[in-house]
């Protein structure tokens, strides 16, 4: 398909280096096209996150490849990883991972900095990156001022800086109430409808029921 933007081949990840090793990936094979909306399913432990973790580049497979955009992310050095990681994925977790210290536009502009946008052009796009986010009047307040659905909302405002074609999310609403969590979900889903391609970690059985695409994981693989 000359439209996937993300793709695995034979997807191996084990841990541990003694006799006792766990295999939490065996052999994954996916491939998701631009532009949708997927999400990954499976109990706790099954390989997840795991599974997330190397298509986003902040771990290496202990065998196969991942490509992103036809590029083969498992051949890339550090520096190369960082800079992939900066220019082309967003990402949001459950637990926001703000700076405590910054303003929300303060943590938007950080991950800016290590994309590289010219410091003028900083501020007025994390302005509007809080618009989106329905975030226009927080923009001076830090996360402990701001409600879980807020920290969580500018967590993806902080994900889209720098314009990445690719969002992975690893549980964004497992740590919100059900108001808070509609709340991040209809900005989620909106901004899939701008063409990001969205690929979503979930326990959340109503989400996964909208995805496009679902992949459950089950004891490390794929089940057909």
């Amino acid at each position: 398909m000359s439209n996937v933007i993300i793709k695995t081949e034979n997807l191996e990840k084990i841990y541990g280096k003694s006799k006792v090793k766990t295999h939490a990936l065996k052999g994954i094979n996916m491939e998701i096209p631009a532009g949708s909306f997927s999400c990954i399913i499976g109990k706790s432990g099954h390989g997840k996150s795991t599974l997330m973790h190397l298509i986003g580049g902040l771990d290496k497979p202990t065998k196969g490849h991942v490509y992103i955009n036809g590029v083969n992310i498992s051949d890339l050095n550090e520096n190369e990883l960082s800079e992939l990681r900066a220019k082309k994925i967003g990402f949001v977790f459950q637990f926001f991972n703000l700076l405590q210290n910054l303003t929300a536009l303060e943590n938007i502009q950080t991950a800016m900095m290590f994309g590289k946008i010219p410091s003028k052009e900083q501020k007025e796009k994390a302005e509007a990156l809080l618009a989106l986010v329905g975030l226009s009047d927080k923009t001076d307040a830090k996360p402990s001022e701001l409600s879980g659905g807020q920290q969580q909302r500018v967590s993806i405002a902080r994900a889209l800086a720098n314009d990445p074609d690719i969002l992975l999310m690893d549980e964004p609403t497992g740590n919100l109430d059900s108001e808070s969590e509609k709340e991040v979900l209809d900005h989620i889903f909106n901004i899939h409808k701008s063409g990001k391609t969205i690929v979503i970690v979930t326990h959340n059985n109503e989400l996964a029921k909208r995805a496009e695409m679902i992949f459950e994981i089950h004891d490390g693989v794929i089940k057909k």
